[in-house]
């Protein structure tokens, strides 16, 4: 093993991108102190937090360090010393003769004061071992797989999320896929999932962003919401939340339906506090303005009423059940195991074509010959042209009748 190597695993483990945001929130650290403390810039611990990238080497060290909760001071216990009988007596020298104290028993080989007969009775040697095994059996026993944590994560927080994501999106069929979608994604990466702070969390994080996704709007079947209830109340509130941008009912919905923390909506949303804070309030004066109720109340009194009519909401309205967990599992498992065969004919399918290509391209340039063609239009070219009979026949005079020196240019009188 290589240094390096050694160094990366002496490093604590990263926490989830998520739980960086809100280790470095709970310390009162900005981007730019962990930058100037790292020796990174801003954009890169942003990308740190969003889980595009990942610290490395001695950045990764000092990161990791940096946000790291303070460990919790315990009082130390203090052990008493465990005294043999045999470190007894040597230090005990020739005073080993002293009386013992009135309340301790008195050493003689066999006691007869009933309450010293369970001493006198020890278990055998071999007991302590088959306790062992059976313990580790039962633990073993006790060990839950893979499968069950999920099913038993898929069965408590399916159907409330499925009301949630109605509330966010106001389309049912749309809440159903979304959140059965997460969990496909959460089953593709139950390693993942399974040693999150919040598997609960992580799941609903990623049902909103599919939910909230503007792709769905050129989907038919998601183009308009759902029809809102018939009782006035519940329909304006209804109208109330969809009118809000997405990113600001996001934040109401966690803050007063989930019950969420600031700093926890702004690292599930990938915002700052204040950012997440002012969400809150504008998003909360929106809904006010629908509902009179609202509008009186104190800012305790506005938070559980409004938390009441968005629980009564989400349980009045009726929302399609989720299919078994079993059936999630076995859609993403065939999704996968589709995906990876598509790739696989796309990987081999490109080395075909290439190896094709190879094989029929020529090794060096010809250029192409164009085929002849007659053109109109053009002047004829120069140089030697074919006599004419009359050309011809000024060409014989000429040579007949030769004249020599420069009477040949004199005129004559006639």
């Amino acid at each position: 093993m290589t240094r390096s190597t050694t160094d990366e695993a002496a490093v604590p483990p990263l926490p989830s991108p998520k739980e960086r945001r809100r280790l470095r929130e709970a310390k009162s650290l900005s981007e730019e102190e962990v930058a100037a403390a790292v020796g990174v810039t801003r954009a890169t611990v942003r990308s740190w937090e969003t889980g595009r990238t990942s610290p490395r080497g001695r950045k990764r060290a000092l990161y990791v360090k940096l946000i790291a909760p303070e460990p919790a001071v315990k009082p130390e216990v203090v052990k008493p010393p465990v005294v043999t009988a045999e470190a007894a007596a040597e230090v005990a020298g020739p005073v080993a003769a002293v009386p013992a104290a009135p309340d301790l028993p008195e050493a003689s080989p066999l006691p007869e004061a009933p309450p010293a007969a369970p001493p006198a009775d020890p278990p055998p040697p071999p007991a302590p071992v088959s306790d062992t095994r059976s313990g580790a059996e039962a633990a073993d026993e006790r060990r839950v797989s893979p499968a069950e944590a999920f099913d038993e994560l898929y069965a408590r927080t399916a159907p409330g999320l499925v009301r949630q994501t109605y509330l966010l999106t106001g389309r049912r069929t749309l809440a159903r896929e979304s959140v059965e979608r997460a969990f496909e994604l959460a089953w593709q990466r139950w390693p993942e999932v399974a040693v999150d702070r919040d598997p609960a969390g992580w799941v609903r994080a990623a049902a909103y962003e599919y939910a909230m996704s503007p792709w769905h709007r050129l989907r038919r079947t998601h183009r308009h919401p759902d029809a809102p209830p018939t009782e006035p109340g519940k329909r304006a509130l209804f109208d109330a939340l969809l009118d809000l941008p997405p990113a600001y009912r996001r934040t109401l919905l966690l803050y007063d339906g989930v019950g969420l923390d600031l700093p926890e909506i702004a690292a599930e949303t990938e915002a700052s506090t204040p950012a997440a804070a002012g969400r809150l309030m504008t998003a909360r004066a929106a809904v006010a303005e629908r509902l009179p109720e609202l509008a009186d109340a104190a800012p305790a009194e506005q938070s559980a009423l409004l938390q009441d009519r968005l629980g009564g909401l989400a349980r009045a309205e009726h929302v399609p059940v989720p299919r078994p967990a079993r059936a999630v599992r076995t859609g993403s498992e065939n999704k996968a195991r589709l995906w990876t065969r598509a790739a696989v004919a796309g990987v081999a399918l490109l080395i075909a074509v290439t190896g094709l290509t190879l094989h029929t391209a020529p090794t060096h340039y010809e250029p192409p010959i164009s085929p002849p063609e007659r053109v109109g239009g053009v002047p004829p070219r120069g140089g030697p042209q074919k006599l004419t009979a009359q050309d011809l026949k000024l060409q014989k005079s000429l040579s007949e009748q030769l004249a020599h020196g420069p009477e040949r240019l004199v005129p004559r009188l006639e």
